[in-house]
């Protein structure tokens, strides 16, 4: 049987097809996932009078349990003096540190940690929240329940 160049290159193209849509699909098993949650003083456990806001996104990587994350916020009393991540925790209770921010508090304060199984489970189930410490709030000035990851 003999082949034309026409025969050859539709199957080369086909092949190909195959093949790069095979590779777009390895990132589709639900291995990381996204979330946006506001930051506000409401949120605070007890709520302050801050006019200060921000936004926590953060990018769950569930294969490898590792946590990014980008912090945004304006409108503070004054310099963020340490920032991070509380749990366990439901939505109006308090809980001790689980992952701090390190470097610059600056906004946007960026990070990442790889997370225990067990700390993987709380974010996930939403029992984690970020907050911001400023010096006329040191017990926080703005906070964000993370839910949706």
């Amino acid at each position: 049987m003999r082949f034309t160049t026409r025969q050859a290159l539709g199957g080369a193209l086909v092949a190909a097809t195959l093949a790069f849509a095979g590779c777009g699909m390895m990132g589709m098993g639900g291995s990381t996932s996204t979330a946006t949650n506001k930051m506000e003083a409401s949120q605070e456990v007890p709520a302050n009078g801050s006019q200060g806001t921000g936004t926590v996104v953060t990018t769950l990587d569930k294969s490898t349990r590792t946590l990014k994350w980008t912090v945004t916020y304006s409108g503070l009393s004054g310099p963020v003096r340490a920032g991070h991540f509380h749990g366990p925790a439901a939505a109006g209770t308090n809980a001790g540190v689980v992952v701090p921010f390190t470097g610059s508090l600056e906004s946007p304060i960026q990070g990442q940690a790889v997370l225990t199984e067990a700390q993987m489970a709380d974010l996930v189930a939403g029992k984690w929240y970020a907050n911001l410490h400023t010096a006329a709030n040191p017990g926080g000035e703005i906070r964000g329940q993370v839910t949706g990851n």
